[in-house]
């Protein structure tokens, strides 16, 4: 390579830092003082680092064939600046490149007005008041919904995580759950700062006051004591999973409704968001955000569904380890689930594929499962093994997911890779519930092998982070649409 070459992409790459470092005061105060999100090819920018945002871009070339550049999104984020947006969900790396393939003659401008229409006017908040949010339980979704929900707290945006809920209390209790929460050895330290207020039994995170309330039981609680009011309860310990058992959290005063973050039984309504969300209406006070598999696999089986139907088939889930299992053997209640996670592959069952009915009623009884725990601490997969009502090939079936993962309502639930190297590893932190690996797609005729990638903490966690919205009327409108 001559050394003007090696000098051209450097001066390249130098451009885009520089891009990058003037996006992130925009995209911050137009997210403080507008409420609008701004993302590239579903990377959110807002609290990105400089090289964050540049591998952000970087998505442009297996969502869309090429490279979205800086100088792109630039002229699009300069554009929206003196729109006057109101509250709203942006995706600058879809515009850049709708634009670009548009036809001659349309100028910035005249595009954004048209795509941007119907949020022209300023309004950075869609709820009238703060909305309180209670985490019962502080485990490993607990303490990510936390995270996610302290990083997004601003004025636009109203959801308020006012307290979390926790058996024990004991000397030292306060410390170690603020350290959970301030380090992780998968997601990283917490992006802020963390204090402890002993006196008052609180965490203070980046401003936000939460309150830690031990209890042993629901009943023993009043939220009103602590200023709560007509809370979302998020039950995160996954004990409590019938309608009798969830309706213990709306004995409190102050509590107003409740969600869990595991598979529940009985007529519960099981939410897979994307797919059955609008199932969700005001006056439900018991809501199930199903599990992190059926998350995972039910947009995906909704997509294959809706193009070349479903006759039957079988998902086999190859899942992290997680906390109920032993770190060595020891006893456990469950078949094989006593042996060492770290060291053993542990078959084991999962309603993860029968409970894909609950969101797609079509795919009742067609579909079998089983499940694989495997000594890795996050990031599963789904291997779904179809047979179809119409032939296909590999690559027509692939190119349908890939526009379906690029532009449609299920964008945000499903990702796709087209690269040949990545590995678990590689999808920690991925907000889409199911990341798409076209590489390993395999057609023959009328049946078809998918192989589906899942953050089975993060990507749930931004699933569940979706539901709490629709429980509470914060509708935010994504673009493009």
């Amino acid at each position: 390579m001559s050394i003007e070459n090696s000098n051209t992409h450097l001066e390249a790459y130098i451009r885009d830092q520089s891009l990058a470092e003037k996006m992130i005061p925009t995209v911050g105060q137009m997210y403080r003082n507008q409420g609008v999100i701004i993302s590239v090819f579903g990377r959110k920018l807002m609290n990105a680092s400089t090289i964050e945002i540049i591998k952000a871009h970087r998505f442009g070339k297996s969502m869309v064939g090429r490279e979205v550049s800086l100088p792109e999104t630039t002229d699009i984020l300069e554009a929206m600046q003196t729109m006057g947006l109101g509250a709203a969900r942006i995706d600058i790396g879809k515009l850049a490149y709708q634009f670009a393939e548009q036809d001659a003659g349309s100028s910035l401008d005249d595009f954004l007005g048209t795509a941007l229409q119907s949020i022209k006017n300023g309004k950075k908040t869609l709820l009238e008041g703060p909305q309180d949010v209670v985490l019962y339980g502080f485990g490993r979704i607990g303490r990510i919904l936390a995270r996610m929900l302290i990083e997004r707290t601003t004025s636009s945006n109203k959801l308020r995580l006012r307290a979390v809920v926790v058996r024990g209390g004991r000397d030292g209790d306060l410390e170690k759950r603020a350290s959970l929460l301030r380090r992780d050895s998968i997601h990283g330290p917490f992006n802020g700062s963390i204090t402890v207020d002993h006196d008052n039994s609180a965490i203070i995170a980046n401003g936000n006051y939460i309150k830690v309330i031990y209890a042993n039981q629901p009943e023993d609680i009043d939220y009103t004591a602590y200023g709560i009011h007509d809370a979302l309860i998020v039950d995160n310990t996954g004990v409590f999973r019938d309608e009798e058992a969830l309706a213990r959290h709306l004995v409190p005063k102050g509590a107003k409704k409740v969600l869990l973050t595991a598979p529940a039984g009985g007529a519960i309504k099981n939410i897979v968001y994307g797919v059955n969300h609008d199932m969700i209406v005001e006056d439900d006070t018991i809501v199930c955000a199903a599990s992190c598999t059926t998350n995972a696999i039910t947009p995906v089986l909704k997509v294959i569904n809706d193009r070349y139907g479903i006759e039957n088939g079988h998902v086999e889930t190859v899942h992290s380890y997680t906390n109920d299992q032993n770190l060595i053997d020891n006893y456990h209640k469950a078949d094989r689930r006593g042996r060492s996670a770290p060291l053993n592959m542990v078959l084991t069952s999962t309603g993860a594929a029968k409970a894909v009915a609950k969101a797609l009623p079509e795919l009742k009884g067609k579909l079998t499962g089983n499940a694989i725990r495997v000594p890795t601490p996050n990031v599963s997969m789904a291997v779904i093994n179809l047979n179809l009502s119409q032939e296909t090939t590999r690559d027509e079936l692939n190119d349908h997911v890939r526009l379906v993962a690029l532009d449609s309502p299920l964008s945000e639930q499903i990702s796709y890779t087209a690269s040949t190297e990545v590995v678990s590893s590689d999808f920690v932190g991925t907000p889409e519930a199911s990341i798409f690996d076209s590489v390993a797609t395999i057609v023959q005729d009328n049946s078809c092998v998918l192989y589906i990638w899942y953050d089975n903490e993060f990507g749930y966690s931004m699933q569940v982070m979706r539901v709490m919205r629709q429980m509470v009327g914060l509708h935010i409108p994504s673009f493009p649409a």
